[in-house]
């Protein structure tokens, strides 16, 4: 009991940071979390990039892969309160290579071995986080893309509508399949790729960087993944 209550008190302080936008999305979780089994999915969370590869540099300076995971490891929190299993690719700035003694060797290693632990998670769902960059500052909005699979697009859609409406609701982007990216052609379950942000624009960078916002974004998409997997009866 004591536990429970523990939970229930996080569940109604993290509505206190995302704000009554995402409370009736989250409303269903808090009603159903502590009546559900062990669930059959994990979710496995993909902070991008890491390590020697940084990915791309903000207008701040900050580097794309530290970003990621501090977002992934909100994510997972969050999920967590929730009940549902994750699985980690990176808990900290580094690369997940394998083998390999020059930079390229060692990317091509660090995105096979990523593959291969989405593969081996029964019943996994990916959920791959980066950020956008581009040449001109005025582009701005997070924007999802989907892997190969009709649940995948689903799944997209879901959090795209999630972000829009309890993020950021001027962001007329839509969700699009994933293209020549190879984590996401090579994995065969339900995945999703979150460009949460434009580092190349100033403004949104300022928000990425920002604890409260980061908790904004993983509590839009945490509430998104518990209730796309309750319609399915997986949580």
């Amino acid at each position: 009991m004591v536990k429970k209550y523990v939970i229930f008190v996080l569940l109604l302080s993290t509505l206190v940071v995302i704000g009554a936008a995402a409370m009736s999305e989250f409303g269903s979780a808090i009603a159903a979390w502590s009546d559900h089994a062990e669930p059959s999915r994990t979710i496995v969370i993909d902070a991008g990039h890491g390590g020697e590869d940084g990915g791309a540099i903000a207008v701040t300076g900050q580097k794309e892969s530290q970003i990621n995971l501090e977002i992934s490891l909100r994510l997972r929190d969050f999920l967590h309160l929730l009940g549902i299993r994750t699985e980690m690719i990176r808990t900290s700035d580094r690369s997940v290579y394998t083998e390999g003694n020059t930079i390229a060797q060692k990317k091509v290693s660090d995105i096979r071995h990523r593959v291969a632990m989405v593969e081996d998670t029964p019943g996994a769902v990916l959920i791959s986080i980066h950020q956008n960059h581009f040449s001109e500052e005025k582009y701005r909005g997070a924007q999802v893309f989907f892997g190969q699979s009709e649940e995948s697009k689903a799944l997209a859609q879901a959090l795209q509508a999630a972000l829009k409406g309890q993020v950021d609701p001027n962001n007329r982007r839509e969700c699009k399949p994933a293209r020549n990216i190879y984590l996401m052609e090579h994995v065969h379950c339900t995945a999703a790729l979150i460009e949460c942000g434009f580092l190349s624009n100033y403004a949104e960078t300022q928000q990425l960087l920002e604890p409260s916002y980061q908790k904004k974004l993983s509590a839009a998409i945490g509430c998104c993944i518990y209730n796309f997997l309750e319609a399915k009866n997986e949580v």
